[in-house]
């Protein structure tokens, strides 16, 4: 189709869009109107540009007319009324008045309403979703009423009750509640149970009954364009989870349970979904389906599911255990990595048995999935087992590489995860030292294993780990491996002051190594300084959190705060007002505590930081340690801690923060608001590691415990 001359004429370069001005939206615009082989080529740059990432600009405001003229036009139309969705659904907006980008959405549906009554279903569906994002009750939703009425195809009738549930949920709600049943066309039937969830409808039998009728749910969710109803089980929990009432709560998982023991392969996939989410955000949601997730443990998903629960699903230890008993490498893999976490002792013998059969067990039992402070249980035949593998590793080169002896990808994960269960067991596993000094040549982070194992065993052992790791100690990781065994300190400032030479990439870390030996290394201060004195061409994140590394490390070993303050202010100023340096600042905010009473000066610019949840502990942790104590307001510093927790910015570091501050700080409200967080059923730690997280709110929660315990 032609566009009209204005396209070009129109000031294109005052506007902008993600990239920087829009100056390319014209031919963008032209390329996707005409079709043709440019024009998906053409859309991509255009969500690219208008929609990057879901964030909308001002651009957005300028193209939308000319899209919903390219809608009109009979070509395109599809793709061009879901591009006006996106403009109209999304609230991340950048360089423009809130709601200014919906609006111009919104000034375009003269032109989009007539699409509703199209003869293309496709395009009548689009026209439907497009409707219901611009929220306009003037004229889109009679139109969208006026049409659900009059359409006879169940996909685009479950669009229009979809997008009428946007612009009237009370309306839309009533028009449900006759279409919960089972003669309801399926896609219908599941946007009536999301039009009643989403006007906060008491969960009834009658929507149980609908969702269980249509499991598996997630092919009919895909007939619509709602990203947020792609996942219709898991979605429905999690919003019957997050009303946070007893009542919801049992609903939800009463609802899984029953999804669980469908005796459908595909229902109890997609059950299993929604049980995963359930136990991120629910801390009773283990207890409660753990029976019906156990008989399922030969599904990957399952086994999975039971591993992140950890200790709390021992029950299903005899299920996982004769599973991973079982000659099929591949279930039994899965049902020993489920066990490593869920029974580790039950598992040790285990793993023995079958090991280089069961990689992701013995990744598990290495420390990928398993707590820090909970390391795999020693096992005298996991140790033998180790060792022979250990030493067919010092003895075979790897294959393909036979010209230079390098080990492969492969070789390298197996060794790693052997060295790393060794280093768990520290002296236990001494016996392995043999091994893993033949090792070392072609492994080198086997040094760390080696003086783990060797501290504190006797000099013939010592000394045999200090020789191997001495031929190789020009390396800053193997001269720290060094120091950590005998306390040798000159391979260390060697390997160290190499890594601060100009151009080194190694700076933060041979920082940290000079740090740990504070006064010790003080002939090298001039090194750091100088290291600190380079010229940077830009702030980024690793240039400020190299500055942070030096002037810690000078603070360390000189002990002169007039040197390192000004450093770790401009740090903290280099962040301020830059949301992607906060995590910097919050680093920085933590570490300054090192200083003390000597990062006073400091004060000032910590207590900014209170104000963003996502840094407010770390400057907690910092004010603790360097501000005047009779100069803080506690109440505040508990209030920051709280809101960080109570918003999930950053609860992990709000614990700690929370019992440096210790119980005499909590007023009677903050009390009870942290007794809520602390015994409530929603889960705190909502973001991480997916194997990481239910475990880490478990211990955080132990954690608030204990700060109420001393509260009294």
């Amino acid at each position: 189709m032609e566009l009209p001359t204005a396209l070009d004429e129109h000031p294109w370069a005052t506007v902008r869009h993600a990239y920087g001005p829009a100056e390319d939206l014209p031919g963008l615009l032209r390329a996707f109107a005409e079709g043709g082989e440019g024009a998906e080529e053409a859309l991509d740059e255009l969500y690219g540009s208008i929609v990057h990432q879901g964030t909308v600009y001002a651009a957005g405001i300028d193209a939308a007319p000319y899209l919903a003229r390219i809608a009109a036009s009979g070509r395109q139309t599809v793709d061009a009324l879901l591009l006006l969705g996106c403009l109209a659904e999304s609230e991340d907006e950048h360089g423009v008045e809130p709601g200014a980008v919906r609006a111009a959405v919104t000034a375009q549906l003269p032109l989009l309403v007539p699409l509703l009554a199209d003869e293309d279903a496709a395009v009548r569906q689009a026209a439907g979703w497009t409707a219901g994002h611009t929220r306009d009750a003037r004229t889109a939703l009679p139109a969208v009423r006026a049409r659900l009425t009059a359409e006879t195809e169940p996909a685009v009738r479950a669009e229009l009750l979809t997008a009428y549930s946007r612009l009237d949920r009370a309306g839309a709600v009533a028009e449900a509640r006759a279409l919960l049943g089972p003669d309801t066309p399926a896609p219908l039937r599941l946007a009536a149970v999301f039009a009643s969830l989403d006007a906060g409808e008491p969960w009834l039998a009658a929507h149980r009954d609908a969702v269980l009728g249509l499991l598996p749910a997630s092919e009919t969710a895909r007939s619509g364009h709602s990203d947020e109803h792609r996942e219709p089980l898991r979605t429905i929990v999690g919003i019957l989870l997050r009303r946070e009432t007893g009542t919801d709560r049992e609903s939800a998982l009463a609802l899984v349970d029953a999804a669980l023991r469908d005796d459908r392969p595909e229902a109890r996939a997609e059950a299993l979904w929604a049980a995963d989410h359930a136990c991120t955000l629910s801390r009773s949601a283990p207890r409660r389906l753990i029976p019906a997730i156990a008989p399922l443990a030969a599904d990957r998903t399952a086994a999975q599911l039971l591993g992140k629960l950890g200790p709390a699903a021992a029950g299903a230890t005899p299920v996982l255990a004769e599973l991973a008993a079982q000659a099929d490498d591949e279930a039994a893999d899965q049902a020993l990595a489920a066990l490593v976490l869920v029974a580790p002792r039950t598992a040790a013998p285990l793993l023995a048995a079958a090991l280089g059969r069961r990689p992701r067990a013995m990744r598990y039992a290495a420390g990928s999935h398993a707590p820090a402070d909970a390391p795999f249980p020693f096992a005298p035949d996991l140790l033998a087992a180790v060792r022979a593998r250990l030493a067919a590793k010092a003895m075979e080169r790897p294959e393909g590489r036979k010209d230079c002896g390098c080990p492969t990808t492969e070789d390298h994960n197996d060794t790693a995860q052997l060295v790393h269960l060794l280093r768990q067991w520290g002296p236990q596993a001494v016996e392995a030292l043999p091994e893993l000094c033949a090792v070392l040549p072609r492994f080198q982070y086997a040094a760390t294993a080696i003086t783990a194992v060797a501290v504190g065993t006797g000099p013939e052992q010592r000394e045999q780990a200090a020789t191997a790791l001495r031929a190789d100690a020009g390396k800053l990781f193997m001269a720290q491996a060094l120091h950590g065994l005998t306390g040798e300190t000159e391979p260390l400032f060697a390997a160290a002051e190499a890594a601060l030479a100009p151009g080194a990439r190694g700076v933060v870390e041979g920082a940290r190594a000079l740090a740990g030996l504070g006064p010790a290394a003080a002939r090298l201060a001039p090194v750091l300084r100088t290291a600190l004195g380079r010229a940077v061409d830009r702030d980024t994140t690793p240039e400020l959190d190299t500055d942070l590394a030096l002037a810690l490390a000078l603070w360390r070993i000189t002990g002169e705060a007039a040197e390192v303050v000004p450093v770790l202010a401009s740090v903290l100023d280099g962040s301020e007002g830059r949301p992607w340096f906060r995590w910097t600042a919050a680093r920085a905010a933590r570490e300054i505590a090192a200083l003390g009473p000597a990062g006073r000066p400091l004060t000032a610019r910590l207590q900014t930081l209170l104000d963003d949840p996502a840094q407010a502990p770390s400057a907690v942790l910092g004010l603790l340690a360097v501000a005047d104590p009779a100069a803080l307001d506690h109440a505040r510093l508990a209030e920051a801690a709280l809101h960080s927790a109570e918003t999930r910015a950053d609860p992990r570091g709000a614990g700690a923060a929370l019992r440096a501050l210790g119980a005499t700080a909590l007023t009677p409200e903050q009390h009870d608001r942290l007794a809520a967080l602390a015994t409530g059923d929603r889960r705190l730690i909502v973001s991480g590691s997916d194997h990481a997280m239910i475990r880490e709110d478990e211990q955080l929660r132990a954690a608030l415990a204990s700060v109420l315990d001393r509260v009294g």
